[in-house]
């Protein structure tokens, strides 16, 4: 770009770098968010230093081995040898970057409040090796307000000033695991920085990384499009879940209902029901906006709502399949023998963040079931934040000897892979809440939908 004599020398020197790919890329947190980024990246041929706290994480990369489906390890073990990737633990090293990512969960208290616990962690690894001329991206997702009320004054305490020294901007992570149809590269990438120099260093930045930029005025307006791009999911999501038990209690399927609706090709966009929402977005973004209302005295009534509706669904769920079991096999849940298919939140991936599956086995467990799960995805569960005395457990066997064994087998997450005719044949009580067997055309008195 030409060169500017209002710029400062800090800004002018990173622009020239990330324009020649000299630009050293710092990404801290290589999950779901970070590592695509990092693949990204260094295809875009800039080098990428990996940060992490994972040491079992940071040894799998440097062997040139990925444990994301998304990116395949012949990626990273061709980043790797070409030497534009490794991986650290080692925060120090953030002193040798030029541009640093930040890509950490943020995730709820116990009292639905915003964590941002790993955010500021982070803030304060970067500032004890900050240097001038450095500019640092916020990706995780937050309420709007948070690059510049909580990143900037913990980088500032380095003594080094904001806009002046260094530099900062926000850009929404916008991954959708399991997601085949779109890279990182290929969505869409909105970006912010704060102020014109910020500005203009994170559109470069990301300009030579995405096929699209979309630059907006502020971090907080970036900060705000992401949780509306998520609160408009949880609140339609919301609507066709309430939709689905209005219509159950009539004898009317939602599935069909919705089917027949998507034909209109003007005014309505289909959403579909569910056991429960999960994965790192949906079931959290919204609370994070309607924490950060109360501060200007204002109550999010619409978001709120949504989120009870969508919380409720794990018992609905829970219930029909007690009643189910009365119904045609004149017993309750207690004592009964539960298989859960699927541990994942969604289809086809190995992600259970969040995951509805583990609400529906506290349920049936609270209620005297015994329960199993079988997940392709999802061998043995790892440690977790909510539910750790389910770490350890494996996936059980997946025949027709093993599901005729159960009272009854609820469909969670409908993954491709499962056989869904054995199962069709073999289980007592099939309670479908994704209309896995509906698709299929598979029917019969055993299958009921929830």
């Amino acid at each position: 770009m030409p060169p500017d004599q209002n710029r400062s020398p800090h800004a002018s020197d990173t622009l020239a770098r990330i324009a020649g790919r000299s630009a050293v890329i710092g990404i801290i947190g290589l999950g779901y968010v970070g590592l695509p980024l990092v693949n990204a990246t260094a295809r875009a041929g800039f080098r990428v230093t990996g940060f992490d706290i994972d040491p079992a994480k940071v040894d799998l990369l440097n062997r040139g081995r990925s444990y994301i489906d998304a990116v395949p390890g012949s990626a990273i073990d061709g980043h790797r040898r070409a030497g534009r990737f490794h991986a650290t633990m080692d925060f120090a090293e953030i002193a040798n970057c030029d541009v640093v990512v930040i890509c950490v969960p943020t995730p709820l208290t116990r009292q639905r409040e915003p964590d941002l616990s790993a955010v500021r962690k982070t803030a304060q690894s970067i500032a004890a090796a900050l240097r001038k001329g450095q500019l640092i991206v916020l990706e995780s997702t937050t309420y709007p307000g948070t690059t510049r009320e909580v990143l900037v004054p913990i980088l500032e305490e380095s003594g080094l000033v904001n806009r002046r020294d260094f530099f900062v901007g926000f850009s929404p992570e916008r991954e959708d695991p399991g997601n085949t149809d779109f890279s990182t590269s290929d969505i869409p990438k909105v970006v912010a920085g704060d102020g014109p120099e910020a500005s203009q260093i994170v559109s470069d930045f990301y300009a030579a990384v995405v096929h699209q930029i979309v630059p907006v005025s502020s971090p907080d307006v970036a900060e705000a499009v992401k949780i509306t791009e998520n609160i408009f999911r949880a609140v339609n999501i919301a609507l066709v879940n309430e939709l689905k038990t209005t219509y159950d209690a009539m004898g009317i399927d939602i599935w069909e209902v919705i089917e027949a609706a998507k034909t209109k090709p003007f005014g309505f966009m289909p959403f579909y029901p569910g056991p429960g929402l999960g994965g790192h977005c949906i079931p959290i973004d919204p609370f994070y906006l309607t924490w950060k209302a109360r501060e200007f005295d204002l109550s999010t009534r619409f978001v709120e709502l949504a989120g009870e509706i969508n919380l409720s669904m794990p018992r609905y769920v829970v219930d029909r399949l007690a009643e189910a079991l009365d119904r045609k096999q004149g017993a309750g849940l207690a004592g009964a023998r539960i298989l859960i298919l699927g541990l994942a939140y969604k289809k086809d991936v190995g992600d259970m963040r969040e995951s509805p599956s583990f609400k529906l086995m506290s349920l049936l467990e609270r209620r005297g079931a015994a329960v199993d799960y079988h997940d392709p995805h999802l061998p043995e569960i790892g440690p977790t934040r909510e539910h750790m005395e389910y770490a350890g457990r494996t996936s059980v066997a997946l025949d027709a000897r093993s599901v005729a064994s159960y009272h009854a087998v609820l469909l969670a997450t409908d993954h491709s892979s499962f056989d869904y005719a054995m199962i069709a044949r073999s289980a007592k009580l099939i309670v479908d809440t994704r209309n896995g067997f509906g698709r299929r055309e598979l029917a019969g008195p055993n299958i009921i939908k929830a």
